[in-house]
């Protein structure tokens, strides 16, 4: 066990990094348990502290740098002394390597893998659904779309993704570039997309920000459990679009265009930000803010995330039969 703890100390401090114990996976037939090496220095002191409380509960497992095994742990099946609990569902995350919201994404997945430590679920991450088919989702209690443009999928993503909102294969939450919805890049807007979200089409967005208040319209939904009737999003692009989607949609939360700071032309008039459409059978929901990390400073914006979370990944509950 000392050489255990001596080797993940080793790695750790040549490593330029943070970890998490992450869940072994469901498929795993053998104990370990994985060290998940991110970008920042921060939380390495109480990562070390964390990794050497682990003593007696783990197997053979794997340093993962980002995700991605590097180094192998062997361990002694001697202090073992309980398997770990297989994970309670899995989750595909889909996200944007680049671009303007890739410091969002990193800060998400962060908090995303600190919460399925806790919470112990599995999350893979994606970012292209060129290996995205109906065998690989099928995997999946949920499907997150974090920040990931409903453009440029492959045929056979786009028919098993149809198909899991469709037929309720899993669950969906999608975030801020789930709804760019148009002509981008040479590519056609995806119409069994846009009535998902709503029959909408994107027009146009803040690029210089606004601090802007979101009233919750839905106070019995599950997302807005332990959420105030009204908070304030610091910093965020406010996208509109051709019109508003609450006419198909089910409105959960809406902006309050006047509360903009600073004030702006660019607005839409009656603009939800968080709904779900109950006609798909699936659990989905959409959140439009996504684009700045401070969101993850928020502990309404986390709030609001987990539930999502929770709720999009629970089993629907069997329809009983009613009477002969």
């Amino acid at each position: 066990m000392i050489k255990i703890l001596l080797h993940l100390w080793l790695l750790l401090i040549l490593s330029p990094g943070i970890a998490q114990v992450i869940p072994p996976a469901a498929k795993s037939q053998s104990n370990y348990f994985h060290v998940l090496v991110a970008s920042s220095t921060k939380d390495r002191q109480k990562m070390i502290a964390e990794a050497q409380a682990l003593p007696g509960k783990m197997g053979a497992g794997a340093i993962r740098w980002a995700g991605l095994p590097i180094m192998p742990i062997p361990m002694n099946n001697e202090i073992i002394d309980e398997q770990l609990p297989a994970p309670r569902f899995r989750v595909l995350v889909l996200y944007e390597n680049g671009g303007h919201h890739i410091e969002y994404s990193k800060r998400a997945m962060i908090w995303l893998n600190k919460l399925a430590a806790d919470s112990n679920f599995r999350i893979d991450y994606m970012t292209n659904t060129d290996s995205m088919n109906e065998a690989s989702l099928s995997d999946y209690r949920l499907i997150i779309q974090l920040d990931y443009a409903p453009y440029a999928w492959k045929p056979a993503a786009v028919t098993a993704f149809q198909n899991y909102i469709e037929q309720a294969k899993g669950g969906w939450i999608g975030f801020h570039h789930a709804s760019l919805l148009g002509e981008f890049d040479g590519y056609p807007m995806w119409q069994w997309f846009s009535n998902f979200m709503g029959g909408i089409r994107w027009k146009n967005y803040i690029a210089s920000f606004a601090r802007a208040t979101v009233h919750v319209e839905d106070r019995l939904s599950p997302i807005m459990k332990g959420v105030p009737d009204s908070f304030v999003v610091q910093k965020e692009e406010w996208y509109t679009y051709d019109k508003s989607p609450r006419p198909k949609v089910h409105v959960i939360a809406s902006v309050d265009e006047a509360s903009y700071r600073p004030d702006t032309t660019i607005k839409m008039g009656d603009h939800p930000v968080i709904w779900s459409n109950e006609k798909m059978k699936a659990r989905n929901v959409y959140i439009f803010m996504g684009h700045s990390p401070v969101l993850f400073e928020d502990s309404v914006y986390k709030r609001i995330f987990r539930n999502a979370i929770f709720w999009a990944a629970e089993k629907p509950k069997p329809e009983l039969a009613c009477c002969p």
